[in-house]
């Protein structure tokens, strides 16, 4: 968990990830990027209750959000029996503080894989993407 990170102010003028998102789809994403989960290597458990806590919004109605989130804007994926959540393009908005020994310890707690692969595709830096690489089975 990250005590204190940044969301870069540029996630408004993101077009590719925000110009055909609902409000509510909108919200949602930005308390998946700033939820006090997050963590330096963008996957991290997060339960729907504790999303419905916290947002406001019924299980039932996040479970649907989510839904767009994963299939239509190809954004996040969750995996419902580990509780994890991965956003894909989290290094391009969060401001991360930590370092390599933070991230090797987080992406050691990952239970999916699948996630860790998932988050890997965005990463554009070789020494982090091969870092990922490393803990996809």
């Amino acid at each position: 968990m990250i005590e204190n990170h940044m969301v870069h102010v540029n996630v408004w003028r993101d077009f590719a990830t925000l110009h055909d998102m609902t409000a509510e789809e909108k919200y949602l994403y930005l308390y998946l990027l700033t939820n006090d989960q997050v963590n330096s290597i963008g996957i991290y458990p997060l339960s729907k209750k504790m999303i419905e806590c916290e947002t406001g919004y019924s299980v039932e109605h996040i479970t649907l959000l989510m839904e767009r989130l994963m299939n239509h804007h190809k954004l996040i994926r969750y995996n419902v029996e580990t509780y994890e959540l991965a956003i894909k393009n989290w290094a391009k908005h969060i401001k991360l503080r930590g370092g390599k020994q933070r991230m090797i310890s987080e992406l050691t707690k990952v239970e999916d894989p699948s996630l860790i692969s998932f988050v890997s595709e965005s990463i554009r830096n070789g020494e982090i993407r091969r870092l990922y690489g490393s803990f996809c089975h």
